[in-house]
């Protein structure tokens, strides 16, 4: 396993080593016991889920707010997708900045990302699978966002074409400069 710091602190890239021969291909997609051991503290997952998204489905910025907060483990199990975090810890150095990696079946990297960010992905593919461990439960009341084309984040979600597909829920969100960060 192959674990690189992005330039946001906290958030890692992670590339698992893959056996592929005329059968196929293994890979260990996660071991508890590595992944503390390369970030240096203590994650206990307790969730895994799953969603299935078409070309050009954009779910995101999304965070739960104390103490219902969540850290996140994701990968792409079919297709591909860009998956963004944005750093809203109001004391980090990095504040307001964003980190981005393509996700997806082939390279099979993963993205981890810590409490006190907010995460969204786009699909970029036909189809994407993708699947994430939560280290805290779901919390509607708990549940806040940044709306994903924010003027001041400045993201670029490789989406051409504008056939960008929103929940209305995601449609509504609010923009950085009037979040007030609870981190």
């Amino acid at each position: 396993m192959k674990i690189e710091k992005s330039h946001l602190e906290d958030c890692f890239v992670i590339t698992p080593e893959v056996f592929e021969d005329h059968r196929g291909y293994f890979f260990e997609c996660f071991n508890q016991t590595k992944f503390n051991d390369a970030l240096g503290n203590r994650i206990n997952f307790i969730q895994d889920n799953e969603s299935k998204s078409d070309r050009g489905v954009l779910r995101g910025l999304h965070f739960q707010t104390p103490p219902y907060t969540q850290a996140k483990l994701v990968r792409v199990i079919q297709g591909k997708v860009l998956d963004v975090a944005v750093d809203i810890r109001k004391n980090s150095p990095t504040y307001g900045k964003y980190h981005s990696v393509i996700l997806s079946a082939d390279n099979k990297k993963q993205f981890f990302v810590p409490k006190g960010f907010a995460h969204g992905y786009a699909v970029l593919s036909e189809t994407a699978i993708f699947a994430y461990k939560i280290d805290n439960a779901y919390m509607p009341t708990h549940e806040n966002g940044i709306i994903w084309d924010d003027k001041d984040l400045q993201i670029d979600w490789h989406l051409t074409g504008g056939n960008i597909i929103l929940s209305d829920r995601d449609k509504a969100l609010q923009s950085f400069k009037d979040f007030s960060s609870p981190f």
